[in-house]
């Protein structure tokens, strides 16, 4: 729905730069594409964070079903670490080796 109404804003905006504008049509080609590449580059990090995002969350989900996840070097699991949601971090649990230690779900895979 975003994405409609983003391309209705910049449709009108077309309009009136086509119609109320004293502007060269050079002017209105260079004001076009660098809207278009602006256009563009959101879409693209937009595609890349819901990725990352994505990756993050099988992570998470996999934690959950009590399965060991790699991170770096480090493998953890639900008998050693702990999830905090609220940040998507995994935290030592105490009395374990890694106690205190924590680590990135999304630095994990």
């Amino acid at each position: 729905m975003a994405y409609i109404l983003g391309l209705v804003v910049v449709a009108l905006l077309f309009l009136s730069m086509h119609y109320f504008t004293e502007l060269k049509k050079k002017e209105k080609i260079t004001i076009s594409l660098v809207i278009l590449g602006v256009i563009l580059g959101a879409i693209a990090y937009n595609t890349y964070s819901s990725a990352k995002r994505d990756a993050m969350l099988e992570v998470v989900t996999a934690f959950e079903q009590n399965k060991s996840v790699q991170c770096g070097d480090i493998k953890v699991n639900k008998t050693l670490y702990d999830l905090s949601t609220g940040t998507y971090t995994f935290i030592g649990r105490k009395g374990t080796p890694n106690y205190g230690q924590m680590i990135s779900a999304s630095s994990c895979k």
